[in-house]
């Protein structure tokens, strides 16, 4: 599920950079689902 939803933010991420609308947004919504990413690897669960 989390990688989905990291997929998809870099994805808008990138359209972001494209078209400049949306674009500070979508980066605060991409360093969110990095320090999610983050946090789970420290933890050690599996995704």
């Amino acid at each position: 599920m989390i990688w989905t939803i990291i997929v998809i933010l870099v994805i808008l991420w990138l359209l972001g950079f494209i078209t400049a609308t949306g674009g500070a947004l979508i980066h605060v919504l991409l360093v969110i689902a990095l320090v999610l990413v983050i946090v789970r690897l420290l933890q050690g669960r599996k995704v």
